[in-house]
């Protein structure tokens, strides 16, 4: 009887991935481009903020002093450091674990390494600010790294053969809204403090409220992956990680209901 059930299993997952392949565009197609899609949007504001960051960090620690190029390389640098890594580490937890589960813990890490860098530690010292800081933003490009990859993935293999490009095309295409969205958010932070605090204070010198205003700004980073988070947890399983013959798993039975619920 064991058995009898095994080969039912292992003959309803290909059934359903000829169903993922054929299928008409439908409402799963638009929500998992959502869902992907704000991951990358996440990951495009991210990464492109740092560098009108690093100009007000400049002006509030080092008081005119012309912050070192080893400096601005090493802030822009480490995030991207813990994108290379991340995209070897998860992309391969990804195909050992399963997908849905390594995506909602890099958009976690995410979250919770966008908070990180918002609170980062000492206000005074200007060393101990950009070693915290450059901690956190290590550790927000290791989850950058994991949706990446997961992202393409989960958006192929959900997708129709005939639209499949379509789909990862419009996921990706998400990184351009969110380098906008970095710079709007950027300036209207920053005019905002600006009017709150009475304008800016003469002979160059950084209002107290900037250091409060770079600080904000990294951490409303947090708020689409936030927002996404329990859609993200709510996807059924990619049907090519429940195909017993070929990776070797047992098979999801909740995830293939709700895999064949979709059609």
């Amino acid at each position: 009887m064991n058995s009898e059930s095994q080969i039912k299993k292992r003959t309803l997952t290909p059934k359903v991935m000829l169903s993922l392949d054929a299928a008409r565009i439908q409402w799963y197609h638009l929500k998992a481009i959502i869902i992907a899609g704000m991951g990358l949007f996440t990951d495009a504001y991210d990464l492109f903020c740092i560098a009108p960051i690093m100009k007000m960090i400049s002006h509030i620690y080092y008081h005119g002093d012309s912050i070192t190029t080893a400096v601005l390389s090493l802030s822009y640098a480490i995030a991207l450091l813990g994108t290379a890594t991340g995209q070897l580490v998860f992309g391969y937890l990804g195909d050992r674990v399963g997908r849905r589960r390594v995506y909602g813990i890099c958009l976690i890490i995410m979250i919770l390494s966008s908070f990180g860098c918002g609170f980062s530690v000492c206000t005074s010292s200007r060393s101990c600010v950009m070693v915290s800081l450059g901690f956190f933003r290590f550790i927000l490009g290791l989850g950058i790294g994991g949706d990446y990859p997961l992202s393409a993935t989960i958006m192929s293999e959900f997708s129709n053969k005939r639209r499949r490009g379509a789909f990862i095309a419009a996921v990706f295409s998400m990184q351009g809204s969110g380098i906008l969205v970095s710079s709007a958010v950027t300036m209207a932070v920053c005019v905002a403090f600006k009017n709150f605090g009475g304008g800016s204070k003469a002979d160059g010198e950084a209002p107290v409220e900037a250091d409060v205003a770079w600080r904000l700004i990294l951490m409303i980073g947090a708020l689409p992956a936030a927002l996404t988070l329990y859609w993200r947890t709510l996807m059924p399983e990619t049907a090519s990680l429940t195909y017993v013959g070929r990776f070797k798993y047992k098979i999801i039975q909740k995830d293939i209901l709700l895999l064949q619920h979709i059609f």
